[in-house]
């Protein structure tokens, strides 16, 4: 039971400090350079989480990444109850827990291919469900969230205008931790591999 318990250790509890983290940021808007109507704290950190299930997944497979996922779910969304709001909660984990199970899937499917693949298209694919469901949950219907304000040459919701620029980080730190997992993929070998 132990050994099935050790590889979770370490990224269970980065898991679940950064999902706590960026659900505290969330409710605070990045005010440097104008950026309030467009960027909060939480769209800064939460992309990491990716790259912490990515080098699980590469390390152990599926099952443990799976496994990961749902320790960090309820870890997080237990802390976020208390920390956060239960409606940014509620959303978060909502958001999480399919967003990551699908990068998971799409990571073990193209796991074979190239190495920088794998963790930048199911980073991707689950950035974009992840971010619209978390927003639509989160803030859709609140007066406060709903006021318009611009985008791209016209108006959206607080709301809206919040997800596109959070998807827009997501893509970038998913490109940029590229280099992370590239630099780690000779320490970070699957488990298979590390025992020959």
């Amino acid at each position: 039971m132990m050994t099935a318990i050790r590889p979770l250790i370490l990224p269970v509890l980065a898991m679940t400090a950064i999902v706590v983290a960026a659900n505290i940021g969330v409710q605070h808007p990045v005010t440097a350079f104008g950026l309030e109507n467009h960027l909060t704290w939480g769209a800064l950190v939460y992309p990491v989480s990716f790259l912490v299930t990515d080098l699980t997944n590469r390390r152990y497979g599926v099952g443990v990444a799976r496994r990961l996922v749902a320790a960090g779910f309820v870890c997080a969304v237990a802390l976020s109850m208390w920390l956060a709001s239960p409606r940014i909660a509620l959303a978060s984990g909502t958001a999480f827990l399919v967003g990551q199970m699908l990068d998971v899937t799409v990571f073990d499917r193209l796991r074979r291919l190239d190495w920088w693949r794998a963790p930048l298209i199911g980073s991707l694919v689950g950035s974009a469900l992840d971010t619209v469901l978390f927003f639509s949950l989160a803030f859709a219907g609140e007066a406060a969230m709903s006021a318009p304000v611009p985008l791209l040459g016209g108006e959206a919701p607080l709301w809206v205008s919040l997800a596109v620029w959070d998807f827009v980080v997501k893509v970038a730190v998913a490109l940029a931790a590229l280099v992370p997992y590239g630099a780690l993929l000779g320490v970070v070998r699957p488990v298979e591999t590390a025992r020959a």
